[in-house]
């Protein structure tokens, strides 16, 4: 890709997303997110492949559904009650189309078929993107409307994202498609929570971007897309091999890493308003997706692949990415939680 059309790609994507976060009008939200979308689908089917051709036709499909029913939800409330604003979208039937829409443009259950194809079909680095910086749009769609929006298709949504997140990814082989529904399952997480208290979204959201983020960068410098690929990573890196494990652990929300802050602060607010069935199956889902990251750290730090050869080293070393946003990544991933009663006092 020629630096032109990447610089072009690049400062459509962070105007479609900067757009849809200022923006008080509907139509001006809606025209942020097409052009997120269209800034996107180049970027899914650089790879000349019939793979990234279908992700991209795939990823459009869904997104351009979602701006539809979108559109259709404020023009809607707009005939009823006369505005365009976003924070105003009273009208019932447009609430419960604007829930449905936002939670498609997300990739919550029962809506997420298309999330985990799209990022299998990118490169990981589109994979990342999807994954972390899309995201931000619909999430600053759900902050303003939130109060409008269906408080029990929401948590009905959380539920099954959690749950189909963790048994789903017990199923994978691949590290792209276990990211997408380790994705839809810290979504179904930041969904529980939206209802109830903001802040606790936000920080979860925070949170979940900073370790998708120095995860899949991981994955991009251990050039490692399948589980067997992790196998062989501590030739590449041994320091970044240990780096690796250490953000799964914290994806899995294991204290005291970052990880576990966000679920231990939702759990808690789910308590207090008196949603123990809701709680006690999010842990349960907890568990399963648990199981994957500790699958994954397993084949990663703690096995060695098949080796005929008497050297530890891969036979030719190539120039490495630069590490500088991986350690910062890193270190807001693992010792966040830590360094917080530091902050706050």
């Amino acid at each position: 890709m020629s630096p032109t059309i990447l610089i072009i790609i690049i400062s459509s994507l962070t105007t479609g997303t900067i757009i849809t976060m200022t923006s008080h009008h509907w139509l001006l939200a809606w025209m942020g997110l097409e052009l997120n979308t269209l800034a996107i689908i180049p970027t899914i089917s650089t790879k000349h492949h019939p793979r990234s051709t279908e992700a991209a036709m795939k990823y459009f499909l869904t997104q351009a559904a979602a701006s539809a029913m979108i559109l259709f939800s404020s023009t809607t409330n707009a005939w009823t009650t006369g505005t365009w604003d976003i924070t105003q979208i009273t009208n019932t039937p447009s609430n419960i189309i604007l829930t449905i829409a936002l939670m498609m443009k997300l990739g919550l259950v029962p809506l997420h078929f298309w999330l985990p194809e799209v990022l299998q079909g990118s490169t990981l680095l589109t994979a990342m993107i999807i994954a972390t910086w899309q995201k931000l749009a619909p999430m600053a769609l759900i902050y303003m409307t939130i109060n409008n929006l269906s408080p029990t298709i929401l948590l009905l949504m959380a539920l099954m994202s959690a749950m189909v997140g963790g048994w789903s990814g017990m199923n994978q082989t691949q590290t792209r498609k276990i990211m997408a529904y380790s994705s839809i399952a810290h979504l179904g997480w930041m969904m529980a929570v939206a209802s109830m208290a903001t802040n606790i979204m936000t920080m979860a959201l925070l949170a979940y971007l900073t370790m998708t983020s120095t995860m899949f960068y991981s994955l991009i410098l251990l050039k490692s897309k399948t589980i067997q690929d992790t196998t062989t990573a501590w030739t590449t890196s041994p320091m970044l091999t240990t780096i690796t494990m250490f953000i799964l652990l914290s994806l899995g929300g294991l204290p005291p890493l970052t990880g576990f802050l966000p679920k231990w602060l939702i759990l808690e607010e789910l308590i207090s308003q008196n949603l123990i069935p809701l709680t006690t199956f999010m842990v349960l889902s907890s568990l399963l997706s648990l199981f994957f990251y500790l699958r994954l750290t397993y084949s990663t730090t703690l096995t060695l692949s098949p080796n005929n050869t008497k050297t530890t080293h891969k036979w030719r070393f190539k120039p490495i990415m630069n590490t500088l946003p991986l350690i910062f990544l890193t270190s807001i991933s693992l010792f966040f939680m830590p360094i917080l009663p530091t902050i706050t006092t």
